[in-house]
């Protein structure tokens, strides 16, 4: 028997690191699966070209320009949110990435303290603030966009491993404190993707330099899980991590 999943029409959704990449298909993911939704980013011209392709089918749709990273900025993205959406039923905090590929040993101290922090301060920041708005209609879900290397040592991109194995450990933190109020939270790991971030050492359809069982994916083939996770019925999932990896984690 097939699994029962909720409709998302209906629901509002906000997508960080919505502009481009992993984030944009998400966003437009959710958008045609019924959903209208919020996309956020730092570049204005980026979110608002998606926005306009999510209001294209008659989606109610909204650009927020905000750094995930900045406490004042967050805060007033929420009020830019409420008076656009009187609910928030998924929150995907895609924001995020390696800024530094180094070694501990070998890197900038404020470069690897900056990537640290990118991967885990936007995941606090953006669901400390929008968790009270999901929280009054009854519950939602939470999605952090974590990555294979948050789950394993390695000698290279030590800051990001840090980042994202930190945004793991939050998630199920989040999962343990946030179930009572009908809130679910999980992370969603991509594998390797083509996106601009990754372009000079990623071929889409090719293993990546790090695995040879993987395949590099495209932004797109990584919507369907996340509109996976946000359909879930309340009581479904939470604290787990989801992988769309061909290798164990």
């Amino acid at each position: 028997m097939a699994q029962q999943v909720n409709s998302l029409h209906g629901g509002v959704a906000l997508v960080t690191g919505g502009g481009r990449g992993i984030g944009r298909s998400i966003a437009l993911g959710l958008a045609a699966a019924g959903a209208d939704v919020c996309v956020m980013a730092r570049t204005e011209s980026e979110i608002r070209k998606v926005a306009e392709e999510i209001a294209a089918p008659g989606r109610q749709t909204l650009a927020i320009q905000a750094d995930v990273t900045d406490p004042i900025s967050v805060e007033q993205a929420v009020d830019e949110f409420s008076k656009a959406f009187g609910r928030l039923d998924v929150l995907v905090n895609n924001a995020g990435g390696a800024t530094d590929r180094s070694g501990m040993m070998s890197s900038g101290i404020d470069d690897w303290l900056a990537a640290v922090r990118l991967n885990i301060d936007s995941v606090f920041l953006m669901s400390r603030a929008f968790v009270p708005i999901m929280a009054e209609d009854g519950g939602g879900k939470i999605i952090n966009v974590g990555s294979g290397m948050g789950h394993s040592p390695g000698a290279a991109n030590s800051s990001y491993r840090v980042g994202k194995a930190g945004s793991w450990m939050l998630t199920r933190c989040m999962a343990e404190e946030l179930w009572e109020q009908g809130i679910e939270v999980n992370e969603l790991v991509p594998g390797p993707v083509a996106t601009d971030a990754t372009s000079d050492i990623m071929k889409v359809g090719g293993p990546p330099p790090f695995a040879p069982s993987e395949r590099v994916k495209t932004p797109d083939e990584v919507a369907p899980l996340a509109v996976w996770l946000a359909s879930q019925p309340a009581g479904g999932p939470t604290g787990q991590s989801f992988s769309l990896a061909r290798r164990p984690l």
